[in-house]
This record gives C-alpha cells, sequence and structure tokens, in this order.
C-alpha cells in the first residue's frame, strides 16, 4: 500500500469567470505540469486552515471566504493523494508565484488541452457544472404550450432565488412522451431557455437518445444548438451499456441510490450523479431519505460530482456542499406555475 498524503486545492475565479493555475517549477516532480494552487496539509492541520496557508504562501493572497468542491483520491503508482478541492469565493490581494511558479488565468474550457495534472481532472469536472439542477415534473401537463410557460418562469426564479455559481441545467424528465416526441419538446424548450444560461439535457435510455442526441432530425438541429448539452440516465440503463454513451463534449448523468449505483456510474464515466432520496419527497412516497450522513458516506473521495435530491431546495445547498456535494437537484421546490400529482 503506498503511503497517503491530503492535499488541499484551491479554484479561484475572477470577475470574466476565468480560474487561476499555477505551473510546477523545476526541481519538482511533475515540473511543468499546470495545476490548481494549494498544497500539503500539515499534521494536526484543520482543512480551512491549510488552505489559507497555502495561498498565502504560494500566492500572497488572504483568504476570506471558502466552501468545499470535490474530495476524492488518486492513486499513483508511489503516492496516493487525498485531494481536498474548495471554491474559493473572496480573498484580498492580487495573487503572485511567491515560490517561483509561473500562473495564468484561464476560463475553465480551455484548461481541457491545458496540460493539468491528471489528478485534477475531476476538479475541472466540478468546475465545469453549476450547483443547482432543475428537474421537470414526469407528470403530463394540460398542453405543450402551459408546460414550456411553467419551464420557462421556473428557469427564470432559478437565476433570480438561487444564485447560482455557474448556469442551470435542466433535466427534460418526461416518459410519458416517445423517444422522438420528447426531441419535438426539448426543441421548443431550447427556444424558450436560448440566451437564459441554461443547458437542456433529456432523460430516458442513453442507448435509445443517445443517437437522437448526436443526430437530431435536420428541421431540429438549429432549434436545440446552444441549449442542447447532454442526457441524463436512470442507473438501470447502465447495464450493457457498451461505454460512455456521448461524446466528452456533451453531458452525461446518472441517476444513483448506492454505492454499487454509483461505481457504476463512475465506471460509465458519467460526469455527475444524482443520490438519494436525501429526504421524504413527494416523488417517493414512503420511502424515507437516506439523510446527510449516509450521502457523505457515498460520496466522500469519489472522484464524481453527486448531487442530493429527494426533498431539497436551495436553501439546502450550504449543507449539500459541507456534506461532499456538488450540490442539489430537485423538481417540486424548483418548479413553478403549473402543479400535478408527480
Amino acid at each position: 500500500m503506498p503511503p497517503s498524503i491530503h492535499v488541499v486545492a484551491a479554484v479561484l475565479e475572477d470577475e470574466r469567470g476565468r480560474v487561476l493555475i499555477a505551473q510546477r517549477p523545476p526541481g519538482k516532480s511533475l515540473a511543468g505540469a499546470w495545476e490548481f494552487p494549494g498544497g500539503k496539509l500539515k499534521p494536526g492541520e484543520g482543512r480551512v486552515e491549510g488552505l489559507a496557508r497555502e495561498l498565502h504562501e504560494e500566492l500572497g493572497i488572504e483568504l476570506e471566504h471558502a466552501r468545499p468542491l470535490i474530495r476524492f483520491r488518486h492513486r499513483y503508482p508511489e503516492l496516493e493523494v487525498e485531494l481536498d478541492a474548495w471554491r474559493v469565493t473572496r480573498w484580498q490581494g492580487e495573487p503572485q508565484g511567491l515560490e517561483g511558479q509561473a500562473i495564468d488565468w484561464q476560463p475553465p474550457a480551455a484548461l481541457l488541452d491545458y496540460g493539468l495534472l491528471p489528478a485534477d481532472a475531476p476538479i475541472l469536472g466540478a468546475l465545469r457544472l453549476p450547483s443547482l439542477v432543475l428537474v421537470t415534473p414526469p407528470g403530463a401537463p394540460a398542453g405543450e404550450g402551459e408546460f414550456l410557460d411553467a419551464l420557462e418562469a421556473s428557469v427564470v426564479g432559478c437565476g433570480v432565488s438561487a444564485a447560482a455559481e455557474r448556469d442551470l441545467l435542466v433535466v427534460l424528465r418526461r416518459p410519458d412522451l416517445e423517444p422522438a416526441d420528447l426531441l419535438e419538446l426539448a426543441a421548443g424548450a431550447a427556444c424558450r431557455l436560448d440566451g437564459s444560461g441554461a443547458r437542456l439535457l433529456l432523460h430516458g435510455d442513453p442507448k435509445v437518445l443517445g443517437p437522437l442526441l448526436l443526430e437530431p432530425p435536420a428541421p431540429l438541429r438549429a432549434r436545440l444548438a446552444g441549449v442542447l448539452a447532454g442526457l441524463h440516465s436512470p442507473s438501470r440503463f447502465l447495464s450493457g451499456l457498451a461505454g460512455r454513451p456521448v461524446p466528452p463534449e456533451w453531458l452525461f448523468g446518472v441517476s444513483c441510490h448506492d454505492a454499487a449505483e454509483l461505481a457504476a456510474a463512475n465506471a460509465a464515466r458519467a460526469d455527475y450523479a444524482f443520490l438519494g432520496n436525501l429526504e421524504p419527497s413527494a416523488s417517493h412516497p414512503g420511502r424515507p431519505g437516506i439523510g446527510w450522513e449516509a450521502f457523505t458516506a457515498l460520496v466522500d473521495e469519489l472522484p464524481l460530482p453527486v448531487y442530493a435530491i429527494g426533498g431539497l431546495g436551495p436553501e439546502d445547498l450550504p449543507a449539500a456542499w459541507s456534506a461532499g456535494g456538488q450540490g442539489i437537484a430537485a423538481i417540486q421546490a424548483l418548479w413553478r406555475g403549473i402543479r400535478w400529482e408527480i
């Protein structure tokens, strides 16, 4: 068993949405590679305390506020690293490379090809995702226009009330529709959401929806462009799936309920997972919630962003972050306008 160290890493973001990365200087292992700034905790040192110390020593800035982003283990042949990444939201001072390291500000999308350390890939994955996911109610409304009105109002409401750090994901869950009809509804939704910052994901069997997502009918392509961003699948559909169903530029999410399903989602190279239900909810009547302690035990050290779902709302975001989650996914707490039984 290789030795293990606990490393804290900081994700600093400027007013233009760029994040700070640092290059490992000559003389250090993996010299020349780029990484998120941070370093090894000292014995007995608290996580936030160590993060503040590293930022002061490496960059000359004073930490004011940070919250957990993702925590996982990465194994090198000679070393196991527990990587503990934090989103730094406020600091004092101008970052400088005080240890001889080059630093640079880059948009998150550019970091995919920037030569980041392999261990930092899950941090980048978490950084690409928002804190909130809106899941549409699965019951059929009176008509498509009413549904799209409610969807548009819900997206606007999320942007105002939740103050999400990044754009919103919307999972279009309509099991009452055939795949072709779901894609048609997605095209209508895309027109309503264009310019809102929301990204739309289709919900269902990836073996069926994957081909439709990659090659939509020609009349719908222009309407879907820029808003349709991927697909979300219940974990039961992972069986028999030959690899990741969409290319890396598309998002792929999985709904999970236990450790085995989370492991399957990670093996399928999902970008994120849902885990729940956390609390009793209308969509799972009679099923008790797993609670935050069990949630943390399941996601701790998993290199996959996980959203808590089930009986939660935007007010539960701090609890989700503290428990190791990416954020929360919700139906009723985020859905506005029309109501029907789910």
